[in-house]
């Protein structure tokens, strides 16, 4: 857990500052970059560090304009107006950082990757997986998240049958493991001539990357690795050399693939990354009960293992049934609007604990 979890979160005001300035004191150090990996580290640390001052001083800020405005609004009934329009962002931004404040799992502020894999049904689930990795990589880019497409396999007429990112920036875990399970999507089939309603089917699953501190040992005598041609979308996409890489472990059956880079040794080291994120939370199932129960109803990809629906037709309407939280902006969803469905579900999830 994080020094900042540790000392009261993101409304610990005094600990950000004199974290903040340890941060600045230690990078302007002229050995800081010899470790490039605990560099990086502690500048994510810095930059959630002084996000939260940030938040927090306009916060102040805010208050304190809110003081003059009533003041005013005394005889100035136009401030009166204002003031209650500033009360409204306040409370919006506070219930944020009190969101916020609850994402304190191990692996909440962590990057993780993001599998999509179509259901049964051929070219309308390969299709309606395509639409949510969309889907997911717009939400990460409005929460200015880095999202890397770490694999990509392509559907035979259209869409894909599977995908991975890579996904890194605040609270990328803690928000995006909302969308674990399967996905279910009713509307009119544009595949089907006879303009028929479909049901379609995919899943996804969200996986914390495991920190090297984290003891997963991979030994290589248990790796095979398999070397082939990226395929992608076309274009300056297609890599003609052979620097994809496909990582099986032998013990566990666990398959593991990236094609992201030209270099074959970029690809292997990001393989690494996701296969020991996968046999981290092989060992996560198998000391959690409650864990085992919940991936045995992922096993299908299917109808009554849904975990959202996703409805075009005969009406709008996406639904978590997690939380029955529902909305009619279907399209502002599929856009990347998730916040609202993952903050319903992870609030209930906290109500529970």
């Amino acid at each position: 857990m994080s020094a900042s979890k540790r000392s009261g979160g993101i409304f610990d005001e005094a600990h950000h500052r004199e974290r903040l300035a340890e941060l600045d004191y230690l990078s302007a150090q002229p050995g800081f970059w010899e470790d490039q990996e605990r560099a990086q580290e502690l500048l994510k640390e810095r930059t959630t560090s002084k996000s939260h001052l940030d938040r927090l001083d306009s916060l102040a800020t805010q208050l304190d304009d809110l003081e003059v405005l009533i003041e005013m609004a005394e005889e100035d009934e136009d401030s009166l107006i204002e003031a209650d329009e500033l009360v409204s962002g306040l409370e919006a931004l506070l219930n944020k950082m009190e969101f916020e404040r609850m994402l304190s799992g191990p692996h909440d502020n962590s990057a993780c990757f993001v599998s999509i894999n179509a259901g049964a049904g051929g070219t309308e689930s390969q299709d309606w997986a395509d639409i949510l990795l969309r889907m997911l990589t717009r939400f990460g880019e409005q929460r200015k998240y880095s999202v890397e497409m770490t694999d990509y396999l392509p559907g035979e007429e259209a869409g894909i049958k599977s995908a991975t990112l890579r996904v890194e920036g605040e609270y990328a875990f803690g928000y995006l493991k909302a969308e674990n399970g399967v996905h279910r999507l009713v509307r009119i089939s544009p595949f089907d001539s006879n303009k028929r309603r479909h049901t379609s089917f995919a899943s996804v699953s969200v996986l914390p990357e495991v920190e090297d501190g984290i003891d997963i040992e991979v030994r290589e005598d248990d790796i095979q690795m398999d070397v082939f041609r990226a395929s992608g979308a076309g274009g300056q996409h297609v890599n003609k050399t052979n620097s994809a890489v496909r990582l099986t472990h032998t013990p566990s059956g666990i398959v593991v693939a990236c094609q992201a880079e030209r270099s074959q040794h970029k690809n292997r080291a990001t393989a690494m990354k996701l296969l020991k994120a996968k046999l981290y939370e092989v060992e996560l199932q198998k000391r959690t009960e409650e864990r085992d129960a919940l991936y045995a109803s992922k096993s299908k990809i299917d109808f009554g293992s849904q975990i959202r629906s996703y409805v075009l037709h005969p009406y709008q309407m996406v639904k978590d049934h997690r939380s029955n939280f529902e909305t009619s902006d279907t399209q502002g969803v599929l856009d990347g609007n998730l916040e609202p469905l993952m903050e319903a579900y992870l609030l209930l999830n906290e109500e529970e604990a």
